[in-house]
């Protein structure tokens, strides 16, 4: 007699292996490191504070 397979986890265990390897997609796609994304947000700092170092305000402008 063959082995007997139970269905509902061999279902889900494929679910989960083609949910792993989509998530492996996606990391590899959009995944970014902490460091890149706090090296990313100083620089996007420095250069808004840059930009308002060099903003002209008028006062008497409505």
């Amino acid at each position: 007699m063959g082995n007997v397979i139970n269905l509902n986890r061999f279902r889900k265990r494929a679910e989960r292996e083609a949910s792993a390897k989509q998530a492996d997609v996606n990391r590899t796609k959009f995944g970014r490191t902490k460091a890149e994304r706090s090296a990313e947000q100083t620089r996007a700092d420095q250069a808004k504070a840059h930009l308002d170092q060099h903003r002209i305000d008028h006062e008497d402008q409505p």
